[in-house]
């Protein structure tokens, strides 16, 4: 539950954004039905209580050289704080892990990485992930085809 009201005004807003973050403040006031002034302070407000955290440009990775996008399933070899903390570093330090969840069942993490091609994967597997000496197992699933990928939360 949110520490604050989200009222349906502010749900049209940020449906609107979520699809078109370069929407006018006209165009957002519309969508809520809302005049320009209250609606640019209800953005405003979403903006100061962090609900908006950023606006952000959505790229094509295959028009930019990155077809290949796998999923690892990771387990590390032990789970005390510095092994755990190394790893977390390692994560947050590489530009090719787009997502990485720490999760529960058989494995600890799983990280979602876009590379240009199979060979770069490889390579990012044994010269980085597996050179850490903190990884046990790290199973790989490419991706086939993308049924849906989206940014959007559901706001329902």
């Amino acid at each position: 539950m949110p520490e604050f009201e989200i009222t349906e005004a502010d749900r049209r807003l940020l449906r609107l954004l979520q699809r078109d973050g370069r929407a006018s403040t006209q165009e957002l006031a519309e969508a809520a039905g809302l005049s320009s002034s209250p609606a640019w302070r209800r953005l405003k407000r979403l903006e100061d209580l962090e609900v908006i955290r950023g606006y952000v440009a959505l790229l094509d990775q295959r028009k930019l050289g990155l077809g290949a996008v796998a999923y690892i399933q990771v387990s590390l070899t032990e789970h005390t704080e510095a092994t755990v903390a190394q790893f977390d570093g390692f994560v947050k330090g590489q530009t090719r892990i787009t997502d990485c969840a720490r999760v529960t069942g058989g494995f600890d993490y799983i990280l979602k990485v876009v590379t240009r091609d199979a060979e770069d994967l490889e390579g990012f597997l044994m010269h980085h992930l597996l050179s850490l000496g903190i990884v046990r197992t790290a199973s790989t699933s490419f991706v086939l085809r993308q049924i849906k990928s989206t940014t959007e939360l559901p706001l329902d």
